[in-house]
């Protein structure tokens, strides 16, 4: 899937080649949301975990002019209630220069509609509560807040003292 408007910008699906590009995505992403400290990835563990012969997720790109200035990375999750797929967007990051431009939104439409044409039941995110223009925004695009859950995550040594847990 290609879409292209007013020739001008173009989303294109990521490959090996891009790996650059969506580190230096990350990082900004990551500095905006004050979590510079937690990258730990690399344009090597982008392409053999995005990328490599058993990836489990994509990335999209968005160009303007040929310059890319938006990122995506999804992947597949699956509803029991729905007993449908679902796609996940890990992350959504327009650079700040081009934002204001509708290609959040855009990148968004290309999302739901390769989530129709795959057979899913939902697009879905996070967004961290503090960040208010983009929870705006998502409200504004008619997504719902999902209040009443909370997430839980576990890794690091806590993962792995799961892992090798006997009981």
């Amino acid at each position: 899937m290609r879409l292209n408007i007013n020739n001008n910008l173009i989303i294109k699906f990521a490959n090996k080649k891009d790996a650059k590009i969506i580190l230096r995505f990350i990082k900004e992403l990551a500095k905006y949301e004050k979590l510079e400290h937690e990258v730990t990835a690399t344009e090597e563990l982008i392409q053999e975990n995005l990328f490599g012969e058993n990836s489990k997720a994509e990335a999209i790109l968005a160009y303007v002019d040929d310059n890319p200035v938006a990122f995506a990375i999804f992947f597949h999750n699956f509803s029991t209630f729905l007993a449908k797929p679902g796609l996940y967007l890990e992350d959504l990051y327009v650079l700040p220069e081009a934002r204001g431009n509708g290609i959040g939104k855009i990148m968004l439409s290309f999302l739901a509609k390769l989530a129709i044409e795959r057979d899913c039941g939902r697009l879905e995110w996070w967004v961290l509560d503090w960040n208010k223009p983009a929870i705006d925004f998502y409200e504004n695009l008619g997504a719902e807040s999902m209040d009443e859950w909370t997430v839980f995550r576990i890794a690091g040594d806590t993962l792995t003292n799961l892992a090798n847990s006997e009981k």
